[in-house]
């Protein structure tokens, strides 16, 4: 029977974009008082789901997740064996390695968006979620902005200059592109030049 331990989030205002965050955050760490200490560390800003272990997590992967803080050695079913089946199924959560494991050069092509050796502080778990939940919201603000990009694009050369003057849709199409180039833009302040730089 798997042993699920679910605590619900209270939810994050993001000030500076004008959004609320609750990200969803899967614990798997087969040291039962690590994964309660990680759960608690959490809780408190996230929906936290925790796994005690590498089997258990098999079984909790879903569409769902927004993060995954894997320790990378467990007895049965690894942290590598439970990140390859993320990518398996192609999951779109950010997954960060918290173990004892020093890394290697082996992690360079490894699938995972962080590598955190233990032992790690509440500050550092919770900046390590934000971290992955602002590059998530990144990446998806940015592929939205670019559909905005490209059909601004194609108006411009469809349309005539009056005839763009006088849409008022493509008046809220302008102003929505300068809106989320705005958002974009704290965000990336949040998530540092480095971070974006790896996600571009």
């Amino acid at each position: 029977m798997v042993n699920v331990k679910t605590v619900p989030s209270k939810r994050r205002d993001i000030v500076s974009q004008g959004i609320s965050d609750s990200g969803t955050v899967l614990v798997v760490e087969d040291e039962d008082h690590l994964a309660e200490l990680y759960t608690d560390y959490l809780s408190e800003q996230y929906d936290v789901r925790t796994a005690y272990g590498g089997v258990e997590a098999m079984g909790m992967l879903s569409e769902d997740l927004d993060v995954v803080l894997l320790d990378r050695r467990m007895p049965v079913v690894s942290g590598n064996e439970v990140l390859a089946e993320i990518e398996e199924r192609g999951l779109q959560c950010r997954v960060a390695m918290v173990t004892a494991v020093d890394p290697d050069f082996d992690i360079i092509d490894m699938g995972c968006d962080d590598y955190i050796v233990k032992p790690v502080t509440r500050e550092r778990l919770r900046e390590v979620v934000d971290r992955l939940l602002s590059l998530s919201e990144y990446n998806e603000r940015m592929r939205e902005l670019t559909a905005k990009k490209l059909k601004r694009n194609v108006l411009e050369v469809e349309k005539t200059d009056t005839e763009l003057d006088g849409s008022a849709e493509f008046e809220r199409l302008q102003s929505e592109i300068a809106d989320m180039e705005a958002e974009l833009e704290a965000l990336a302040d949040d998530i540092g030049p480095d971070g974006v730089a790896r996600e571009l």
